[in-house]
């Protein structure tokens, strides 16, 4: 039996790890053909292959293909084919011909990255991380915690209070976190959040009983409601055309004074134009990752306020997210 894997560096400006964890999965094994094309290399795959008898196994990742070259592999069983040139079509021939054809059956690969970067969002969040890093450069006046003048006031700066105490802060157990969502991103905060010992709640009209329980957060039925007692709000969802917009002008003014918003997955979930004008107004504070305008402009009003964290769209760009594109799609082949 061949197994053979041939990558264009075209993915590997995508996801250049994942090639390689693919090919250390096959070689644990036994013998792999490896073929990494060098740049401006658009042969077809199956000039790259030649001869094609024996090939039980292919991985071909955006290397152009044609129903030629598809042909020449006769003996075929199983592949995964990405790339310029690969059609429906394509893959229906090989499956009528008893090739069994695998793809991606979700992006879960993201789903570890992202959300434990989300917590990560809603922790320096809480307790302003980022801008205290930036203070501390320039000076010694975050080190000053006696309150001004010296004199204790309820409710504010002091020997042991560092935070804001206009937006939510301090830890997250105890907090009322709710959840937009309750897919492989939602599920995981949820349960991360959850275990900190916060109170947790989720809205998913399209998730099964089960996500909820993975994620020990109770079940919340009306998006309008699940807004209303928020301290930390977290819209989760994939941007699709039936979520784009689903969290709307209403459902931000709707979200309690203080209450930190993190966005993890795409901005085009929320009216960006209400949740903005919160933000600006100090009525909101925001950990964001994804933005509606990217790049961000370095004249956007969000860069730098005290009540904002902005990382750029990073939280999925892993080694580990990596390989498990690698994984997801090798555990499809037949055990060897």
């Amino acid at each position: 039996m061949r197994s053979v894997i041939v990558v264009h560096p075209r993915f590997e400006a995508i996801w250049p790890f994942a090639a390689d964890h693919f090919r250390a999965l096959w070689e644990a094994q036994g013998a792999v053909e490896f073929v990494r094309l060098e740049h401006g290399d658009d042969r077809k795959l199956g000039e790259i292959v030649g001869d094609c008898r024996g090939v039980e196994r292919l991985v071909s990742i955006y290397v152009p293909v044609t129903e030629d070259c598809i042909s020449r592999f006769t003996d075929l069983r199983e592949t995964v084919l990405y790339g310029p040139g690969i059609t429906a079509e394509m893959r229906e021939e090989l499956v009528t011909r008893g090739v069994r054809v695998y793809m991606h059956r979700s992006e879960g690969f993201w789903g570890q990255s992202v959300s434990e970067f989300a917590l990560a969002l809603t922790l320096c969040g809480l307790r302003r991380i980022p801008q205290t890093y930036r203070d501390m450069i320039a000076s010694h006046e975050t080190w000053a915690y006696e309150p001004a003048g010296g004199l204790g006031k309820p409710g504010t700066r002091g020997q042991q209070f560092g935070d804001d105490p206009n937006f939510a802060n301090g830890t997250v157990e105890g907090k009322r976190v709710r959840i937009v969502g309750a897919g492989n991103i939602a599920s995981r905060y949820a349960s991360f959040v959850s275990f900190l010992g916060a109170d947790t709640a989720a809205w998913d009209p399209f998730a099964s009983e089960p996500s909820f329980h993975r994620a020990d957060t109770r079940r919340e039925y009306h998006l309008d409601r699940l807004v209303t007692d928020a301290e930390i709000f977290a819209p989760m969802v994939p941007l699709t055309e039936k979520t784009k917009g689903l969290v709307t002008a209403e459902h931000i003014r709707a979200l309690p004074k203080g209450c930190l918003v993190v966005l993890a997955t795409r901005a085009g979930i929320c009216d960006m134009e209400a949740l903005r004008e919160r933000v600006l107004n100090d009525e909101l504070s925001l950990a964001a990752d994804v933005f509606d305008i990217e790049p961000l402009p370095l004249n956007d009003p969000l860069i730098g306020r005290h009540n904002v964290v902005h990382t750029p769209h990073n939280a999925g760009r892993t080694i580990d997210a990596n390989r498990r594109w690698a994984e997801a799609i090798a555990e499809q082949f037949a055990p060897v």
